[in-house]
């Protein structure tokens, strides 16, 4: 199965697609005055040094972040995603990436909070550092899934849940899809997004079908590939399922996409935008 550590992916296609629609959805929860939370299951360390060895052994950002940061022809809709790595990026040079719980704390409001999990020993004093004396953000030590069931309601009935796993075991994925039975009967109305990888495509197919199975309506998937399917190891693509989206998410990620494609893999590149279950 797939080994990701995120230090060595961090900055790649997949990030870039995970952290734009994080931040659109982010974006539309700020439409409205009223308090929001944030919930990030599998947050990892927040910032990523893109010198560090384990980036630099593999790259990866360069078919990422690296190609679209500083194009002069940038989506509006992306400037929040966009603003967040300037943030942490003072001059021209692209050193530093931020993880979903800093592109997450570049957009909440003083109304709104976070709350963080991650279970890995090497990467939670690191996240708690990164946010030590916050008074907006929670950070637990504690199972991801476990924290999320505790969790839900939450007090400001608003927000969104970013549930990525490294998909490591391949449970992984129907851990996925029963955390979302549980989490639904709690919180209903709450928007959750699921990041995966596509390295064995039977894999998502399994994930979709389960969560269809679940009986719950406006489930979107959102999707991009760099390279074409194959039964070969690696990741060719990887996407967000969305359930409850903001209504212009649809039609943001179809304007997006087809210029990220370009951006990023003009020559095999794919893309799509469909519901898995409409409302």
């Amino acid at each position: 199965m797939l080994s990701y550590r995120h230090s060595f992916h961090a900055g790649n296609h997949a990030d870039v697609v995970k952290h734009i629609v994080q931040s659109l959805i982010l974006d539309a929860l700020k439409q409205k005055e009223k308090p929001f939370v944030y919930h990030d299951t599998h947050s990892g360390v927040g910032r990523y040094d893109l010198q560090d060895e384990r980036s630099e052994k593999t790259g990866e950002f360069k078919q990422g972040i690296a190609r679209i940061w500083q194009r002069d022809d940038i989506p509006a809709e992306i400037a929040s995603y966009i603003d967040a790595i300037k943030v942490l990026n003072d001059g021209e040079e692209l050193r530093y990436y931020p993880g979903s719980p800093k592109v997450a704390r570049a957009q909440i409001r003083d109304q709104d909070r976070m709350v963080l999990t991650e279970l890995h020993p090497s990467d939670f004093p690191l996240l708690l550092q990164e946010f030590r004396g916050d008074r907006q953000v929670r950070i637990y030590k504690e199972d991801a899934f476990a924290r999320l069931k505790g969790s839900l309601p939450p007090k400001e009935r608003r927000g969104v849940v970013l549930i990525d796993p490294p998909y490591e075991l391949k449970h992984e994925y129907m851990d996925v899809v029963k955390a979302i039975k549980e989490s639904h009967k709690r919180w209903a109305t709450g928007t959750y997004a699921i990041w995966y990888p596509v390295v064995y495509r039977e894999n998502i197919d399994k994930m979709l079908k389960g969560l269809e199975d679940l009986g719950i309506r406006k489930i979107l998937q959102i999707e991009l590939g760099v390279e074409p399917d194959t039964e070969e190891r690696g990741m060719t693509a990887s996407g967000m399922i969305v359930i409850n989206p903001p209504w212009k998410l649809e039609g943001q990620m179809q304007a997006i996409l087809p210029w990220l494609k370009d951006a990023i893999a003009p020559n095999h590149g794919h893309y799509k935008v469909e519901w898995v279950v409409p409302e």
